[in-house]
């Protein structure tokens, strides 16, 4: 009959397909237009970008007999270290000739007690925000937001009276309190985020097994918020060390972190100017941040992937 089916051998179906040609969307060129754009414009971004970081580097590991011929573009002719030596033990800042050392030291004493402080208070208010719906949360939460919106700038005199009145003003312990308060909005926004995309059956199940506010957030929530602890440490490092402005206004000159003290050693009108010292100086000042999102890099996407941008 017309209508009866034809039993076909195992495999000719395969067969058949393979006659037909290859199936799917057919392959982009790799000098298509398209791609020859993409990747043109990245180079250029990554040259406009290196290239800075290329003259320092090659500047810091030239004498300054060298540096003067002008050409700033070009590999060191003969590599010296003592530029960077300088940098960090005897580059003179007025009356003090220490360099970089006494000012990382500083940096590291306001840098870890403000990143664990700021994110040990801020990881629980996003749980409690996240989790736990308290009479005002929501105003709470406004307010934090209006919190990290508003320009530092504007608090800096009132925050000086402030200090002044405590007696923690040009101390490392006042300005770790200052990095702590300015950092905790944005910080409780992002944990409160990530908190709230995580599935809620985990925090019910908890509850009903009887655990309680510290107990979900130590055993369960906080094991798992691996990667936003990562972006909110990066994020805090990176800003904290980098900053100069609060640490040129609350603290004094034995105390300056390496930002400030970096900016004595290239704006000292005292002897030659020494470019290569200068460089080397502005290079040991940003390793520590750059050391750290290299390491941590991979985690930091994942927590921004997986809900630190979510609102």
């Amino acid at each position: 009959m017309a209508d009866q089916a034809v039993s076909l051998p195992a495999g000719a179906g395969a067969i058949g397909r393979e006659a037909l040609g290859p199936s799917g969307p057919k392959p982009r060129h790799v000098f298509s237009r398209r791609n020859i754009f993409l990747y043109g414009t990245l180079f250029v971004m990554a040259v406009y970008y290196l290239l800075p970081l290329y003259v320092m580097v090659v500047t810091s590991l030239k004498g300054m007999p060298e540096i003067r011929l002008g050409n700033i573009f070009s590999p060191p002719l003969e590599i010296t270290f003592e530029p960077w030596v300088k940098a960090w033990a005897t580059a003179c800042t007025g009356l003090n000739c220490d360099g970089l050392s006494r000012g990382f030291w500083n940096s590291v004493r306001i840098t870890v007690p403000s990143v664990l402080l700021s994110i040990a208070i801020a990881s629980v208010n996003g749980y409690a925000l996240a989790n736990w719906r308290f009479k005002g949360a929501d105003t709470f939460f406004v307010i934090l937001i209006v919190g990290a919106f508003i320009p530092y700038q504007v608090m800096i005199y009132p925050i000086v009276i402030i200090l002044r009145e405590i007696g923690l003003y040009g101390s490392l312990s006042g300005l770790v309190i200052v990095h702590s308060i300015f950092g905790m909005p944005i910080l409780t926004l992002l944990f409160r985020n990530y908190f709230a995309s995580m599935p809620e059956e985990l925090f019910r199940a908890a509850r009903v097994d009887g655990a309680g506010f510290w107990g979900i957030f130590l055993r369960i929530m906080a094991p798992m918020s691996l990667p936003i602890f990562v972006v909110a440490i990066i994020l805090q490092v990176t800003g904290i060390w980098n900053d100069f402005l609060f640490g040129v206004v609350y603290t004094r000159p034995d105390t300056y972190p390496m930002t400030v003290q970096l900016n004595n050693i290239v704006n000292s009108v005292q002897g030659v100017k020494e470019y290569n010292v200068n460089m080397a100086a502005t290079i040991l000042t940003g390793l520590v941040p750059l050391i750290v999102y290299f390491i941590s890099g991979k985690l930091f996407v994942r927590g921004i992937a997986a809900g630190a941008v979510k609102g």
